[in-house]
């Protein structure tokens, strides 16, 4: 799998952490990381459209966002056609936005998730399966709203 990932200056230090993560316990996964790479200050919503025009274009399966909350960058990914972020803080959210939503980008927040829940979140959310049946329905209606 290919996956993209990018911050802002309010979580690079969590998306270095991230990177290690994912090299670790996926050697498999190719990351591509878009920026930043410092702590000087850049607009999120430039973060999320580099990250997720990797996805729109093929280049990459999935992707991980971040800034200081998440909530912004979230909002930003999912500005962005064929792109349904889930802003996560929690096992449980990642699982089910896999599973229900068929999520293809992850959301966190620096100032918000610590490194051993991170971990734990980014590891469910890229081991679980999109569930289709009902769900696709659903997926479906949110991609006709899409394109209205």
């Amino acid at each position: 799998m290919n996956l993209t990932i990018g911050s802002d200056h309010g979580a690079v230090e969590l998306k270095d952490t991230v990177k290690k993560i994912i090299a670790e316990a996926f050697p498999d996964i190719e990351v591509n990381d878009v920026g930043t790479f410092g702590t000087d200050s850049v607009d999120y919503p430039d973060i999320a459209e580099k990250v997720c025009a990797e996805i729109v274009n093929g280049r990459s399966e999935r992707g991980i966002v971040l800034c200081g909350t998440g909530i912004g960058i979230s909002i930003a990914a999912n500005k962005i056609k064929g792109i349904r972020c889930a802003l996560c803080n929690d096992v449980y959210s990642a699982k089910k936005c896999r599973e229900h939503n068929d999520a293809n980008v992850l959301a966190m927040g620096g100032r918000v998730i610590g490194v051993g829940p991170a971990e734990e979140i980014v590891r469910a959310w890229l081991t679980t399966e999109f569930e289709g049946g009902r769900h696709q329905r659903r997926i479906d209606k949110i991609t006709a709203l899409e394109n209205r």
